[in-house]
């Protein structure tokens, strides 16, 4: 199943295949998935092939500066032929989510999202809302640089599994883009390669992969690397530790294998772990790059040898 589902998406998603394997990663971990790079690569089909492909109900929010947590929840609206409160649901109701430019809104608006993405409920009003499963949150976002924008606070981030950046495609790849619009290609034509109830039994199915108490130790030591380390003032969370085992395990799952390798731990560490951790000041003006910081504290963790 999931090599078809792949195959789809990377048919309508050309030349990223690493991306697609990294957001069905998520996908089968329960995780959500935190898209940074300029307009026009690609991360609105991304979204939507993947929710044809997998037959989930889609839901997209453009935020915008004036985008209110309500618009995202729901309200509870007066009816005043029935004489009481009805709960009107807003889009986090869908089964996945594209959360557009979510750093052009306010503070108050992104944190509506927190709940939903950590706990998969909404609290309206006091009453608890369940949102339904799978839920997944694809949130785009501009590079800082960017006029109007706002950073993401550290609680936000810990949210999502994975920060990703698509780039710009390459030669043939863009060709062939071209090619498929011209030819009319669309999304639109898309053909679900599985249902939501397939991707459910997936998720259980990755969460019985095998991981070894020692592996478990390896992943616990480079989350602790990470909390020592004098360029780092911020560490990872205990989160993605728990993020960092799952998304071994998915990895497992996807290279068919009933069990965790140390390089299934290796290969989705760093896009696990870095919108974790913050650089020092010092390695900011040094110009400190986190991916290699964290490859080389990846690297400094002592591998356990295969029994």
């Amino acid at each position: 199943m999931i090599k078809e589902l792949s195959g789809q998406i990377n048919k309508y998603f050309i030349g990223k295949e690493e991306i697609v394997k990294n957001v069905l990663i998520c996908l089968l971990s329960g995780g959500h998935v935190l898209l940074e790079d300029v307009p026009g690569v690609g991360k609105t089909t991304l979204a939507k092939t993947l929710s044809k492909s997998i037959d989930s109900s889609f839901g997209r929010i453009q935020f915008t500066p004036d985008t209110l947590p309500g618009d995202i929840l729901g309200v509870n609206v007066y009816n005043a032929k029935k004489q009481e409160f009805e709960y009107k649901e807003g889009i986090i109701s869908n089964q996945l989510i594209l959360a557009d430019e979510i750093n052009r809104t306010s503070p108050k608006t992104q944190s509506a999202l927190l709940e939903a993405m950590a706990e998969g409920q909404t609290t309206i009003d006091g009453v608890v809302h369940k949102l339904p499963d799978p839920f997944m949150v694809i949130a785009t976002q501009n590079p800082i640089e960017f006029m109007g924008t706002y950073p993401l606070p550290e609680a936000q981030l810990d949210r999502f599994m994975m920060k990703l950046s698509i780039g710009y495609p390459g030669e043939e790849s863009e060709i062939q883009m071209a090619q498929n619009f011209a030819d009319g290609l669309s999304i639109e034509d898309i053909k679900p390669v599985c249902t939501t109830k397939d991707i459910i039994k997936a998720k259980k199915d990755v969460e019985k992969i095998h991981i070894s108490n020692e592996l478990i130790a390896y992943a616990r030591s480079i989350i602790d690397y990470t909390r020592n380390e004098e360029k780092i003032s911020l560490g990872a969370s205990p989160r993605a530790l728990l993020n960092l085992i799952r998304a071994s395990q998915a990895l497992a799952y996807i290279n068919q294998r009933d069990f965790v390798k140390p390089d299934d731990i290796k290969e989705v560490a760093v896009n696990v772990l870095h919108h974790r951790v913050m650089l020092s000041s010092e390695a900011k003006i040094s110009r400190e790059n986190v991916d290699e910081l964290l490859l080389w504290l990846i690297g400094k963790a002592d591998v356990p040898t295969e029994k």
